[in-house]
């Protein structure tokens, strides 16, 4: 008897201590936001390790479920909006999927401002952090960290874009206002679209090509919709251009966490995150240009070819640096800042 009853008071033991374990597991249940699939090797190969490993570091009181291909409602271009509203508590998002909300943060993506996405995120991290103006336009948020993906290719349905004549007449799919300007430049007609609207575009010849990395090209398809690949790269190993990553959370969310769990999510963030974020994705290329190789042609654009495109991109950041100046932004300073950045963590 008294043996059943010690029993007992030891089963009654453990579960109320594993009602508690439940009790602060739940904490705080972050709700994640994104534009990719859930198939994307981003969600499963990148973001959900790093969601397990806050949830390990916090000992079960952070929990974050991520919804991928805007589940929770809306268009990628209203994830920074959820966020700020508290809709959601965290989102992976572009700045430039809402042109002229975010100008300063948009340097890197002036052509031929990417290395390679390992060490241009770093570059971009630091970039963010050493200019308050570029802090102060994410003020109605708490930026976690910022990354970019490696060097955009040039993607086509008939034949390859190789040269800068090729350009001509073109509609060709972009990320962002610079990104635009630089095709505006090189004689294509800039079509501005959120990524997961792009195999549609492609399947309906509403556009002749694309610019993305080769890590996107399993979660769309990419490899099923076009016939060539061609890759931009200057003699110093600089590529025609990237997308800036933001990685953004609910500011209030965040302040109303104590003191260690803050601490918890700044130890996953920032350059940390830049480091994790930018060697996945660079790493992320290879499979994708696997699956190009096997169904499509992928291709170098000649040297010389792409001195053209230099040239004919050049203006590109001079007026990007005047439209800075027009906001009341320090133009010169900021580009300076970022290829100074570029410059510092490049190899």
């Amino acid at each position: 008897m008294i043996k059943r009853i010690i029993a007992q008071t030891a089963g009654v033991a453990v579960l109320g201590a594993a009602i508690a374990a439940s009790a602060q597991a739940a904490e705080f249940n972050l709700k994640m936001h994104h534009f990719l699939p859930a198939k994307a090797p981003a969600h499963a190969k990148f973001f959900q390790p790093w969601a397990d490993s806050i949830e390990e570091a916090s000992e079960g009181r952070i929990k974050i479920k991520i919804y991928g291909s805007m589940s929770l409602g809306g268009k990628p271009p209203q994830l920074v909006d959820q966020v700020q509203d508290g809709f959601v508590d965290i989102i992976w998002t572009l700045p430039g999927y809402t042109p002229g909300r975010f100008p300063a943060i948009s340097a890197f993506e002036n052509p031929f401002m990417v290395t390679d996405a390992y060490e241009t995120s770093q570059a971009l991290q630091a970039y963010y952090e050493a200019n308050p103006e570029v802090q102060k336009e994410f003020a109605d948020m708490h930026p976690l960290a910022f990354w970019t993906h490696d060097r955009g290719v040039v993607y086509s349905k008939g034949d390859a874009i190789d040269s800068v004549a090729d350009f001509a007449g073109k509609k060709i799919r972009n990320p962002s206002r610079p990104v635009a300007a630089a095709l505006d430049a090189l004689g294509a007609t800039p079509v501005g679209m959120p990524v997961p609207e792009m195999p549609q575009a492609l399947a309906k010849n509403v556009i002749d090509g694309t610019v993305i990395p080769f890590e996107i090209v399993p979660a769309l398809k990419l490899h099923e919709l076009v016939d060539n690949a061609v890759e931009v790269q200057t003699e110093d190993g600089r590529g025609l251009y990237t997308a800036v990553f933001l990685l953004g959370m609910n500011k209030a969310k965040y302040e109303s966490m104590p003191a260690d769990l803050q601490q918890i999510m700044d130890d996953h963030a920032g350059m940390y995150f830049a480091k994790l974020g930018g060697e996945f994705f660079k790493n992320a290329e290879n499979f994708g240009r696997k699956l190009i190789d096997e169904n499509a042609t992928r291709s170098q654009m000649p040297a010389a070819e792409v001195k053209k495109m230099q040239e004919a991109t050049a203006n590109v950041p001079v007026e990007w640096v005047k439209e800075m100046d027009g906001l009341g932004l320090p133009g010169q300073k900021l580009l300076d800042s970022a290829n100074a950045m570029l410059e510092k963590y490049s190899k």
